[in-house]
């Protein structure tokens, strides 16, 4: 996979299609471009004639682990403007679902010059999902370096898998100062703290008024907790103009695949394999 340096640590990325607008994909928690559910989605938006960037954030995949910013969102925002800059692609649209749709929103109103459109799902928020994400990605990161620092960071299984596809990962680990980890560890772990006036983690809803460009939101399940109906209703009312659809899957996809990774079944579908059905929406939307 080519790849591109950006503020000190190399991006994977990959580009499907040989012409069209360019579609920026990105996937939700720390999972790579290789995600089941992702692909799929991307070749049917390829079909529909655009060209799809696929791109490991830093700490997912096979790109370098990374640490600084005002949250691991606000990094991952940074990054993709690095990425597209050093790409030198013009304006384009930003897609993306979870923790992916985060992203690509803190990109929007942070480079307002690089988005043409957005389109998100699947959007965290509430007490439950923001809780979670600072349990499930600060915690064990947090507790680990504080008590043994990068020795300890390298046995965790979430590193310990990042290492084993990128071996570089380990040595970058390693040369962390323990205390500035820690430091930021606390910083991002504070952006996952519901607050009034943020609906989603660590951006005050008064920055939405910088996203002015046509957005489709595809609204959260009936009850997905992760990704509550209301957060997505609330993102709507926030962006000025947006259009709100109901969800091209089950309103119990996400609960039902959540129930599939617990107990290692496979018959249903993972985690996004239900994005694919999103693609005739986002199509249409794109074509206005």
């Amino acid at each position: 996979m080519p790849s591109v340096q950006v503020n000190g640590g190399r991006v994977v990325y990959e580009i499907l299609g040989g012409s069209g607008e360019l579609i920026v994909l990105t996937p939700g928690g720390r999972f790579g471009m290789d995600i089941p559910g992702v692909r799929p989605l991307a070749e049917a938006l390829v079909e529909g004639g655009y060209r799809v960037l696929l791109w490991d954030r830093p700490n997912c995949g096979d790109s370098d682990v990374q640490f600084y910013g005002q949250s691991e969102s606000h990094m991952r925002a940074e990054t993709l403007h690095g990425l597209l800059t050093a790409l030198e692609t013009g304006p384009c649209v930003l897609a993306g679902g979870s923790g992916g749709a985060r992203d690509s929103m803190i990109t929007a109103i942070l480079y307002p010059e690089l988005v043409e459109k957005l389109v998100l799902w699947n959007i965290v928020g509430g007490v439950y999902g923001s809780f979670n994400l600072g349990s499930y990605y600060i915690m064990p990161s947090l507790q680990a370096a504080r008590a043994g620092g990068g020795e300890s960071l390298v046995r965790l299984r979430e590193w310990r898998e990042l290492i084993e596809r990128n071996p570089e990962n380990k040595a970058r680990l390693l040369a962390l100062d323990r205390d500035e980890f820690v430091k930021l560890q606390l910083r991002w772990l504070n952006a996952y703290v519901p607050k009034p006036g943020q609906t989603i983690p660590g951006v005050e809803d008064e920055l939405f008024d910088r996203i002015r460009v046509p957005t489709l939101i595809i609204r959260g399940g009936e009850n997905d907790l992760d990704h509550p109906k209301r957060t997505s209703l609330e993102v709507s009312c926030l962006i000025r103009g947006s259009t709100l659809i109901d969800p091209p899957w089950p309103e119990d996809a996400w609960e039902r695949a959540m129930e599939d990774r617990a107990s290692g079944k496979v018959n249903r579908y993972n985690l996004f394999d239900t994005w694919v059905l999103a693609a005739p929406a986002i199509l249409r939307f794109l074509s206005n």
